[in-house]
């Protein structure tokens, strides 16, 4: 097998396993902050077995610390959307992360708004407000996921400046046990503006237990370690572009195992038209530069 097709492969099961993601937030019978909780200290001790504790600075350290509160706020939102709609609905509005991106990273990176950019995403955002129109029982998940897109996209802007000149697998060794600090001071202060309805500080037992190790080795490590894997093989376009696939591979599964497909109606169809109309017309757009 030659080093791009073994890339293409590691890459492909990597965008797979990160679809399993939200089927495991729906999976899993935790509240929405334990799931993040225990996945951040079940990552953190896997990341510790293979990289130990190398050193950073003190400054680094609090920076990659404040990413990985980002990312457990982050999967806070995105579980809590999953468990008041569906594992659709709560990837779907994961699309927006475009829109979002669009509109912060110009106001970090001190550079000019692009407005190609901006209009490409806003046909994501008229297929997000169409799937809004399903039952009401589902717009109050539909709005903690759009806030969960919002999150990731300050995420990712943020860790692309702290993490340079440091090697992936530290970075995500720290951003998880630092994450998982900062997260716990921050559960308290999410509680009280998005109450729960299932009990809160319960420890995995059973199939939770089993399903969260999984969670964490699977679709935190291994996504990871194939994905920066990937990277050594492939551009970053093509990892960029094929991880455009992850909701696809989610509403699938969803449907297969959850007979979701019975819960939608047609504005949900046009929505996700809209949003991989969005994926192509941006993608064409990078493609031709």
């Amino acid at each position: 097998m030659t080093e791009t097709r073994k890339g293409f492969v590691q890459l492909h099961l990597s965008v797979l396993l990160a679809g399993f993601t939200g089927l495991f937030g729906r999976l899993i019978t935790l509240n929405e902050v334990d799931i993040v909780w225990y996945r951040m200290l079940f990552t953190s001790l896997i990341l510790l077995v293979f990289t130990g504790l190398p050193r950073v600075g003190w400054r680094k350290f609090l920076q990659l610390c404040g990413c990985g509160a980002l990312l457990g706020f982050h999967w806070m939102l995105f579980y809590g959307s999953i468990k008041a709609s569906n594992v659709s609905i709560g990837v779907i509005c994961f699309s927006l992360i475009g829109f979002f991106t669009a509109l912060f990273e110009p106001l970090i990176y001190k550079r000019k708004i692009s407005w190609t950019e901006l209009l490409l995403s806003l046909i994501t955002v008229a297929g997000v407000l169409c799937i809004f129109s399903l039952d009401a029982r589902y717009r109050y998940g539909i709005m903690i996921g759009v806030l969960s897109s919002a999150v990731c996209a300050l995420y990712a802007i943020c860790n692309k400046k702290v993490s340079v000149g440091v090697r992936s697998r530290t970075v995500l060794m720290y951003q998880m046990s630092g994450g998982l600090i900062m997260v716990s001071a921050i559960i308290p202060f999410y509680l009280l503006v998005f109450p729960s309805h299932q009990p809160v500080v319960v420890i995995p037992e059973g199939s939770n237990l089993w399903l969260m190790l999984c969670h964490a080795l699977f679709c935190t490590v291994g996504m990871y370690l194939l994905q920066i894997q990937a990277l050594k093989r492939l551009s970053a376009f093509t990892v960029n572009l094929t991880y455009n696939l992850e909701p696809c591979y989610t509403i699938i599964l969803a449907f297969l195992i959850f007979g979701e497909g019975r819960e939608i109606n047609f504005s949900f169809y046009l929505g996700i038209v809209l949003i991989l109309l969005s994926v192509l017309l941006q993608s064409m757009k990078a493609w031709g530069k």
